[in-house]
């Protein structure tokens, strides 16, 4: 059974890309320039991801629409957590804040655009839930504000603040979004198609739901190949930045969340393409409200108790980026409908922020 669960996803052509899984291992042993361990481990955690995220969407449409919800919900970033969790160990604080701007913006900016653009190109005007879009805008406005309370505290009096106050109000904010995120969960549980809930794509992308020990033996497999991939990648990012001049912080803007979740993102445009701008919408926006609800106030809480703080305190171009970015993608989501143009619109304001950040110096 467990074998025919591998066959079916070795048929696909994303799981090809395993192959790049011994490639990075032997790179690794031989100790082989660091841009092409970088590259092989980045292109292996691709379909690594795929494989969390198809062993997630299966296990969830076996255990009921609720259960299910929150599986999608708790499982939804697990590759990026990962890559994070393993930076912070090794001490790269900046490409792990970076990686939570790129990854908000990427899914708003990026996935959106190219989901309204690929939809409307093929389908014409497209309408999805207004209210869900409303009330989903408000709580990224919401939880983008809350990231930049610490930062624009660090600023003030002339950026003249103690760490120790920033690291306390990180965790205050941290802990208290993170409370968002349980209730958040509470009113999904209750009232599917609510705030945070996660509406599996497996109906319309795969065609049936594996048995539950393949769900289960996918699952740990890639876990496990993910962290062993994120631990070559990210000890590849010191050398490669000093080789190359390229910083850290456009690595974690770029590099992490496309890595984390370029699966996910190919089902998104897939499923608006096919005329379910709706899903496709409720992707790419729940997926922004994990990051910024959960894994970087759970990425604040874990660094602290290991003794060395995490603060969110982000630079003033990411602070503008983000607080822009939920905005246009708010208002291009708020009438209910999208077309390719708005599409184009994002994807072209997404292009122009990851010029810039190529640009800005770590």
């Amino acid at each position: 059974m467990i074998r025919r669960g591998i066959a079916a996803l070795l048929r696909k052509p994303l799981y090809w890309l395993l192959l790049a899984i011994p490639a990075a291992i032997v790179l690794d042993v031989l100790e082989a320039p660091a841009l092409w361990g970088l590259a092989a481990s980045a292109v292996a955690m691709v379909p690594l991801a795929g494989m969390v995220g198809e062993a997630t969407e299966s296990l969830a449409a076996q255990t009921g629409p609720r259960l299910g919800g929150l599986l999608n919900a708790t499982l939804g970033n697990a590759a990026e957590l990962i890559i994070t969790i393993v930076a912070i160990r090794e001490g790269l604080l900046e490409l792990v804040k970076a990686s939570i701007t790129g990854s908000i913006l990427g899914n708003l900016l990026f996935v959106l655009g190219a989901s309204m653009l690929a939809g409307g190109l093929r389908n014409g005007i497209q309408s999805f839930d207004r209210k869900k879009a409303l009330s989903d805008g408000i709580m990224l406005v919401l939880a983008v504000t809350a990231l930049a309370i610490p930062s624009l505290f660090s600023q003030t009096q002339g950026g003249i603040v103690e760490a120790l106050q920033v690291e306390i109000l990180s965790l205050g904010v941290a802990a208290l979004m993170m409370v968002l995120y349980i209730l958040g969960l509470v009113m999904s549980l209750r009232n599917q198609g609510s705030l945070l809930s996660r509406p599996s794509a497996e109906p319309i992308v795969h065609a049936k739901a594996w048995p539950l020990s393949v769900s289960i033996a996918v699952l740990t497999v890639a876990t496990v190949g993910l962290v062993w991939m994120s631990e070559i990648l990210v000890s590849r990012v010191g050398p490669v930045v000093a080789e190359l001049g390229i910083s850290e912080f456009f690595l974690g803007v770029i590099l992490v969340p496309i890595v984390g979740n370029v699966a996910e993102h190919l089902v998104a445009v897939t499923v608006a393409h096919k005329n379910q701008m709706g899903l496709s919408f409720e992707i790419a926006v729940g997926s922004s409200m994990q990051i910024a609800l959960f894994v970087a106030p759970a990425l604040v809480i874990r660094r602290r108790s290991q003794g060395h703080p995490l603060t969110l305190v982000f630079n003033s171009f990411e602070l503008i980026a983000l607080v822009g970015g939920v905005m246009i993608a708010a208002l291009a989501s708020a009438d209910g409908e999208s077309n390719w143009l708005e599409g184009a619109e994002l994807v072209a304001l997404y292009l122009m922020l990851a010029l810039a950040f190529f640009f800005l110096p770590s």
